[in-house]
């Protein structure tokens, strides 16, 4: 297990070394070299030998098929395409932007996020274990920690107190001693909530020019006119005279921060 997960870790550092060479130095920090390559082995223990070749590559698909669940968990990837989920629905415009754009966006806004913390991961863990300067147990240990805090700074305390509850054995007496089986999903529930959150405020300007919009409508005696049609291009306007993207990008990242 502890093979598997420093393969994890790698992975983990090299998502971190794309980012970071992604973005300017200001937010991605220091700049970092060449991505290293990346040897798959498993020692299986006294008298065992190493795994064969065909079982390498079963473990290296395994592990970058888990590659984008971790992504989803321990990101803010999941917060931002909900609320990017919601403007669309509040606009009212079906399929504009279409889904391609609008996850496209969310993983560039994703990674510009998450940048100083894949940083962090790939300096204090990847670098030095490469280096052979440290064990991949202290690198696991090291690469977990900037990731934990990200979580952990965006988390509640109800939900986090939720799972480790639920935990069988001693109650942990400091948030490090929190295991991250219990940190990951309390750190999702709390981006869903904050995200849903975002969406109802979100939602309230155009319901608004809805309501208007119908009571002109019934005023009229129009009452067979949809009055989706009508309100359409009142709420278009409406977040563009305010600038919308700008706002809710902006709003987004700062949250982060």
């Amino acid at each position: 297990m502890t093979k598997f997960c420093s393969v994890i870790v790698v992975v983990v550092g090299i998502a971190g070394s794309l980012a970071a060479l992604a973005l300017p130095a200001s937010a991605a920090g220091p700049a970092v070299g060449p991505l290293p390559g990346v040897t798959l082995s498993a020692d299986l223990g006294q008298g065992g030998g190493t795994l064969a070749v065909p079982l390498q590559i079963v473990l290296m698909l395994t592990v970058l098929s888990i590659v984008p669940a971790l992504f989803i968990m321990t990101t803010c990837f999941a917060r931002i395409v909900i609320v990017l989920s919601f403007v669309r629905h509040a606009l009212g415009t079906q399929q504009m932007p279409p889904n391609q754009l609008l996850l496209s966006l969310a993983l560039f806004l994703t990674v510009f996020t998450m940048g100083p913390v894949w940083s962090k991961v790939k300096t204090e863990a990847i670098d030095p274990w490469q280096r052979q300067e440290i064990s991949q147990e202290v690198a696991i240990q090291r690469a977990s920690i900037p990731v934990r805090a990200f979580m952990l700074k965006q988390t509640r305390e109800k939900d986090l107190a939720l799972f480790v509850g639920m935990l069988k054995g001693d109650r942990p007496k400091t948030v490090d001693d929190v295991p991250t089986t219990a940190i990951i999903p309390s750190f999702m529930i709390s981006e869903m909530r904050t995200a849903f959150q975002m969406g109802f405020v979100l939602y309230l300007p155009f319901l608004v020019i809805d309501i208007v919009v119908a009571s002109v409508l019934m005023s009229m005696g129009m009452m067979m006119l949809p009055p989706v049609l009508i309100s359409l291009p009142f709420k278009v306007l409406l977040f563009v005279l305010v600038d919308g993207w700008y706002l809710i990008v902006r709003s987004l990242v700062v949250a982060f921060q």
